[in-house]
């Protein structure tokens, strides 16, 4: 093959230039006479059959290139070479020629585990799961005894984007048979294989699979983790083989994720007890206490929350010690970020401000200033909260916009209407299209009553945004909520519920306008959902106006006191008291 007629003109210079370079190289360099030099396969021919084709993929001419390396690499073996080839091809988008060179890659170096994991990943990408089977046969086969356990549990996770996930189970169970009875992996192939059952929706295999894994005595924490999986998704009998688990000294870590699947299915007593089991047998283990903590803040245990909080605080002071770390631990911030909303839920604003002053990770540094930002304005200090907002530093778009937000906030909440609006027309002056400012500046406008002005903002972001529900949802709700153009405010709301199905603010909102259409029974129906999936203040007061006129002042009552304790100081609750002259 002549390499120098398939060069473009623009690269002849270049190689004529190494060519002679090479030569000169050979012609001076000196033939030593006591050591001869080792054998290479780098001679001049191979060295220019390179160089063309590395020059060939910078000129993007990908299929010379991996025609040129993969001969490069047939002729010695080199895995690099072959590696390079693979790489080319999928850069060119073409399967199929990668698929070739790793399979003569894996043929010119059988034992090569890395050539064969190539062609099982390449034939996964190319949607050919049923030639699969060999190569990983191959692959386990290749792999030290040692790491055999691992390498089949992290076997779904390759199979995990493929279209037909029967096919994936019966593929894979083929090449795992002759492991199912061997006593070192029997556990991990039994749980590998229910992971791949329960992707494909046979919750029934993987149960089973789960139970047989268990019957083996080493690595019987695969099968565990894949009854946790199990639980998660609702699957009878699972949590018995947890359970099972739990007896046998299991992992802190497996312990944790127990408690995290119990917290999911509103479990909290239970996972309050396995919490306390942890710290028990780990008096040292922080992250018991921090979770014990968040656990007894969201059942609004305040003083036990706070208990753990501190305790956390101290373990963490303890295995710290003097050592300097920067940042601290996310752990320290969640804490200090808790226990001042602890202190708010007491009123007590000092005890917050000193907690927020803590925070110092970078993920909650600029969240937990603008807190303290807002306690000062409640404590009529709105001067200094604005230039506090004002000297934090940005990191980006978001937290720019999170600090106007903040800042708009606290004017309306001071009642400083005039101040709010320049801000945000200030921002959309430099930004007409900032859809942020604009939502904000049609809620202002709702404030002080200029409803023309609210829905013209609201349908411009509706024309910016067709597909955010926020604006749609937002127009509905203030339409329903005075009553007006109630067919148009259900339309509204019911294509912002469509763009975001089963959001619970959204169904309080239809809710609202099917209540104010009269149709109490759906409006019950929609708000009780609702307040299930999220406890909220504002919803809270609608599910009890529409109890209370339909005859249920007990329920009505009760629902109220509960969405007190959420929030105080909601105003659409306190408004809603008052209006019906409700007493609690």
């Amino acid at each position: 093959m002549n390499y120098y007629d398939h060069m473009r003109p623009s690269h002849r210079l270049l190689f004529s230039l190494l060519t002679a370079c090479w030569v000169n190289v050979h012609a001076q360099t000196p033939v030593p006479t006591e050591a001869p030099a080792q054998s290479s396969a780098m001679d001049s021919a191979l060295f220019y059959q390179l160089l063309l084709g590395e020059l060939n993929v910078q000129a993007q001419e990908p299929a010379v290139a991996f025609s040129l390396l993969l001969d490069a690499a047939r002729k010695t073996g080199d895995e690099a070479l072959f590696k390079r080839s693979v790489q080319i091809a999928l850069l060119a988008r073409s399967g199929e020629s990668a698929l070739q060179a790793a399979k003569a890659w894996q043929q010119s170096v059988p034992a090569s585990q890395e050539a064969v994991r190539y062609v099982l990943q390449i034939l996964l990408s190319l949607n050919r799961l049923a030639d699969t089977q060999e190569p990983l046969k191959r692959m386990l086969a290749l792999t030290p005894r040692q790491e055999r356990a691992a390498t089949i549990w992290a076997i779904p996770s390759l199979y995990e984007r493929v279209s037909d996930k029967k096919l994936a189970v019966t593929v894979v169970q083929k090449a795992l048979t002759p492991l199912l009875n061997e006593p070192a992996l029997g556990a991990t192939v039994w749980a590998t294989l229910g992971r791949l059952w329960l992707s494909a929706g046979n919750t029934v295999a993987a149960l089973d699979a789960a139970k047989k894994g268990q019957n083996f005595r080493e690595h019987q924490d695969h099968p565990a983790w894949l009854a946790l999986s199990l639980m998660r998704a609702d699957v009878p009998k699972a949590e018995d083989l947890v359970k099972n688990h739990l007896a046998n000294q299991p992992s802190t870590e497996f312990r944790m994720a127990y408690v995290q699947t119990l917290l999911l299915a509103k479990r909290h007593t239970e996972a309050i007890a396995e919490l306390q089991h942890i710290s028990k047998l780990q008096p040292a283990y922080a992250p018991a206490s921090l979770l014990q903590g968040a656990v007894y803040m969201e059942m609004r245990q305040w003083d036990r929350a706070q208990t753990n909080f501190v305790h956390y605080l101290d373990l963490m002071q303890a295995e710290i010690g003097g050592q300097a770390t920067a940042p601290a631990p996310r752990g320290l911030s969640q804490a200090y970020l808790s226990l001042a909303h602890i202190a708010l839920q007491r009123q007590d604003l000092s005890q917050a401000q000193d907690w927020l002053q803590r925070v110092d990770h970078p993920d909650d540094l600029l969240p937990a200033q603008l807190r303290r930002a807002s306690l000062l304005a409640q404590q009529g200090q709105l001067e200094d909260a604005l230039t506090l907002i004002h000297s934090l530093p940005a990191r980006s778009a978001t937290e720019l916009q999170l600090k106007r937000s903040t800042e708009v906030q606290i004017l309306r909440n001071q009642k400083q209407f005039a101040r709010a609006r320049a801000l945000l027309e200030d921002a959309l002056a430099h930004n007409p299209q900032d859809t942020d400012a604009l939502y904000d500046l049609a809620m202002l406008a709702e404030i002080v009553d200029d409803l023309a002005e609210m829905e013209r903002l609201l349908r411009q972001l509706i024309t910016l945004k067709p597909e955010d529900p926020q604006a749609y949802n937002a127009l509905g709700y203030s339409l329903a909520d005075r009553g007006q153009r109630l067919p148009e405010a259900r339309q509204l709301i019911e294509k912002a519920l469509t763009l975001s199905p089963g959001d619970p603010f959204i169904m309080d909102s239809l809710a609202w306008v099917a209540f104010r259409m009269g149709q109490n029974e759906e409006a019950l129906r929609l708000l009780h959902n609702a307040f299930k999936q999220k406890p909220d203040a504002e919803i809270a007061a609608h599910l009890g106006e529409v109890l209370w006129v339909t005859a249920q002042p007990d329920e009505a009552r009760k629902i109220w006191r509960e969405g007190l304790q959420i929030n105080p100081d909601n105003d659409t609750l306190k408004a809603t008291l008052q209006r019906l002259r409700v007493e609690l």
